[in-house]
């Protein structure tokens, strides 16, 4: 699913409601953007971003290394680096396994 995909979800699954408290497209899409926005920033500030049933997000630093270039074979010195981690959450992971 992607972001757009989401947005239409969300909007269609709104659509039940009464008139005066259906959101608009443009709402919903403003609504999915901070929440993503919010948790990039939050990562960014390497803070842990936990979504209770679904999983956590976390910020891991990975050392400096000497690696390999794949294609001529040659030494390179790769450098420390912070890369986004998820952890599913127990809810998540028992209903991919049909629990």
């Amino acid at each position: 699913m992607i972001r757009s995909e989401l947005v239409q979800k969300i909007f269609d699954d709104n659509q039940e409601l009464p008139a005066e408290r259906r959101l608009s497209q443009r709402d919903v899409e403003r609504i999915v953007n901070t929440i993503f926005d919010e948790v990039s920033e939050a990562l960014s500030r390497g803070d842990r971003v936990e979504l209770r049933g679904f999983g956590a997000f976390s910020v891991k630093k990975r050392d400096a290394r000497v690696g390999r270039n794949p294609r001529t074979g040659e030494t390179v010195e790769v450098e420390e680096k912070h890369v986004p981690f998820f952890k599913t959450g127990k809810l998540l992971r028992d209903r991919l396994n049909g629990k």
